[in-house]
């Protein structure tokens, strides 16, 4: 078999986005199954969209998914490696202009000098006439000697490709066979600009061609870009690589996940708190499928099953809601002390918005890990599930303290009963079984129902109607601080409550 070489080539003229990485993810995991090179190149010849900031987006995201590259260039600390540099475009440029140059030689291309006032002209008379757009081919058949006049007049001109008549086959990997009419291509197309920028169809072509790459994996919305890119290799003088084209990411309408419609950046999942194993686990069955049930796959196994010709022709659609519990069931298999780890930038976070006082150390994170690992949805949620334990006084309203089937002054009895029954077992009995003991009694000895009881005092201390299990928070929140807090929601509801 012939030695894998895929690539992942993003431009850096946004953050990395879901498909992107969908797509990054697919390369890596065929060239880790067949022990095949997964090469990184840099798409930059944007030169007025393309940023550092979204470089270094779409590279720490990669990183950050476990998506390590054999090939590629200079990054964040990281030397250039691989025999095929450079791996930017930018620096790339002279290998476009000498194939450019052979394009010209051969007849295969010509010059264009059409201006852009002329091609809208023939946009609109195409658009008018109902016509499909086109380019009409009016400087294919100029003369040497009329190219000539054109440039002596300071004319600039374009490079256009010229479309042969007929149809481009192949078979792609996922799609099957697939025939495209060349005159579907919209007529010739330009590699070059005026100003000497080449174009993508052209520098990606070049740039799969000198790096040996064996197989294109990419989304479905460049198949139709596909025939153009055949029709170059074998013009050029190169193999014609395998093609494998994903199916898109669709929003649960199926309409194409956008940014207009959905959240397609990747950072902005990781800053909630979605874990990069779960983030991988969700975008390979975009698509692809084990064959079975089975879904919480680590990377190692997916690499191991991983088969392009498994993959779906279909739309796959992106349910954040499965997402989310896929990311749910992989918080609890982490080690505690990683969960902690992770856990810990997210409160620092709340802390500098000011929804919790201060920010624990790391010990006492992992006190709290038995209380909310298994209730994470999303590392993000940590704030609203226990901020509570590192906030002087939650904010509380009187009126949520007191259980639908009480008053004021019940709820001021009971949460004072609570207090004073927590009180006079003291410190020792302070612990999630005693004070349930101690707690159901009280509620049986006054004929109060416990889960009322339960509620005043949840709210009481909390501040919130939704937490981790009664006991286990008070045992968290302390001796003392659970008995200031009872007292002071005793003071709010009498405060409130009419006399």
């Amino acid at each position: 078999m012939t030695h894998v070489r895929v690539r992942i080539a993003p431009s850096p003229t946004g953050p990395l986005h879901i498909g992107t990485a969908r797509t990054a993810l697919f390369n890596y995991l065929y060239a880790r199954h067949t022990g095949g090179t997964f090469v990184l190149r840099l798409e930059d010849t944007d030169v007025a969209r393309s940023s550092e900031a979204f470089e270094r987006d779409i590279l720490d995201g990669l990183h950050g998914l476990g998506l390590t590259w054999d090939e590629g260039p200079a990054v964040a600390g990281l030397d250039e490696r691989g025999p095929y540099g450079p791996y930017r475009q930018m620096a790339r440029l002279p290998l476009y202009a000498e194939a450019a140059e052979r394009l010209l030689a051969a007849d295969l291309a010509y010059p264009c000098y059409c201006t852009p006032q002329e091609l809208e002209t023939e946009r609109r008379r195409q658009k008018a006439a109902m016509e499909p757009p086109r380019y009409a081919g009016t400087c294919a058949p100029l003369t040497r000697e009329q190219r000539a006049a054109r440039a002596a007049e300071g004319r600039p001109a374009a490079l256009r490709f010229r479309v042969p008549p007929g149809t481009v086959a192949f078979d792609d990997i996922v799609r099957g066979h697939v025939e495209i009419d060349t005159a579907a291509l919209g007529g010739d197309f330009v590699l070059v600009r005026a100003d000497g920028t080449p174009l993508y169809h052209f520098t990606v072509v070049v740039d799969d061609a000198a790096m040996d790459i064996t197989h294109v994996i990419r989304g479905e919305d460049h198949l139709s870009n596909t025939p153009k890119h055949i029709l170059l290799f074998r013009a050029l003088g190169h193999e014609v690589p395998a093609f494998a084209h994903l199916p898109l990411i669709l929003n649960p309408d199926r309409t194409k996940m956008s940014k207009r419609k959905s959240q397609t950046a990747v950072d902005d999942y990781v800053a909630q708190g979605f874990i990069r194993e779960a983030l991988v686990n969700y975008l390979a069955l975009l698509g692809w499928s084990t064959g079975t049930e089975e879904e919480i796959l680590p990377l190692d196994e997916i690499v191991a099953r991983f088969d392009l010709s498994a993959v779906n022709r279909a739309g796959a659609v992106f349910d954040r809601d499965r997402l989310e519990w896929l990311n749910g069931q992989w918080i609890r298999r982490l080690d505690p002390d990683d969960l902690a780890e992770r856990l810990l930038p997210f409160l620092e976070a709340e802390a500098v918005v000011g929804a919790i006082d201060r920010i624990p150390a790391l010990d006492e994170v992992r006190a709290i890990i038995p209380l909310v690992q298994e209730r994470l949805p999303v590392l993000g949620a940590i704030g609203d599930l226990v901020g509570f334990l590192f906030v002087a006084e939650p904010p509380l309203d009187p009126a949520l303290v007191i259980p639908k089937r009480w008053d004021g002054a019940t709820t001021v009895s009971g949460l004072a009963a609570a207090r004073d029954a927590i009180e006079s077992n003291g410190q020792v009995a302070f612990d999630a079984e005693g004070l349930e003991a101690t707690l159901r009694a009280l509620a049986a000895a006054h004929d109060w129902k416990a889960g009322d009881l339960f509620m005043a005092i949840r709210v009481a201390v909390t501040g919130r109607t939704a937490t981790p299990p009664l006991f286990e928070t008070l045992v968290a929140l302390g001796y003392e601080r659970t008995l200031a807090r009872l007292a002071r929601a005793c003071d709010l509801v009498r405060s409130a409550s009419p006399t």
